[in-house]
């Protein structure tokens, strides 16, 4: 759906047209549902908050202004709804995903799945660990990889939804995929060859 087809379904449902807001709903929910699930981890949060931002999001409709495309907004409230969860849960959980990292940053790439051994065990337990490392990231880093990489975000989308710059964007995007690298060799799931220094000269602006 186009910003323009957004802005258009948002003016039916202001005007009174309630129906016209599931075009909206069947457009966004799948990455809706994708962005809270790799940030929650959890089916069950997930399903709880793809509906609660749907729901608030319908409810607010009419403060949106159209300075970002509807999806866009969306997403933040989606992410913020996910990191007030987080917030919740941590307070009983001495649980820290944080990592340190190398000041050297390049473009680096995650392993391409299409390249692991037939057997569907081996990919099943593989696709499993990455999923797992993901979660070891640092949050700042961990939050980029799941809205490009998963949900397939653009820079200028990210950067609006976590209010930074898209140079910061790109910045942690690789750092999480050369820390990613290296938790996945630490793992002895990919070779030492898939090892990533980094490249000096790119740092993130935080």
């Amino acid at each position: 759906m186009t910003a323009e087809e957004e802005l258009e379904v948002i003016r039916k449902v202001l005007d009174g047209d309630k129906n016209a807001f599931e075009e909206l709903v069947t457009a966004n929910q799948k990455n809706v549902y994708n962005l809270a699930l790799k940030t929650t981890g959890n089916e069950e949060d997930a399903l709880d908050i793809s509906q609660e931002a749907f729901f608030k999001a319908y409810r607010q409709l009419g403060s949106f202004r159209g300075e970002s495309r509807f999806s866009v907004w969306l997403y933040r409230l989606t992410y913020n709804l996910c990191i007030d969860l987080l917030r919740k849960k941590a307070k009983g959980t001495a649980l820290s995903l944080t990592r340190q990292d190398d000041d050297d940053i390049s473009d680096v790439e995650i392993p391409d799945l299409r390249n692991l051994p037939e057997d569907i065990t081996i990919r099943r337990e593989t696709r499993k660990t990455i999923a797992d490392s993901i979660g070891e990231l640092a949050s700042k880093h961990r939050e980029v990889l799941i809205m490009r990489e998963i949900t397939l975000m653009s820079y200028m989308d990210i950067a609006s939804v976590l209010m930074i710059n898209e140079g910061t964007v790109k910045s942690r995007l690789a750092r999480a995929r050369i820390s990613l690298a290296n938790i996945l060799v630490e793992k002895g799931t990919f070779p030492d060859s898939y090892r990533q220094n980094g490249r000096k000269g790119v740092a993130d602006s935080e």
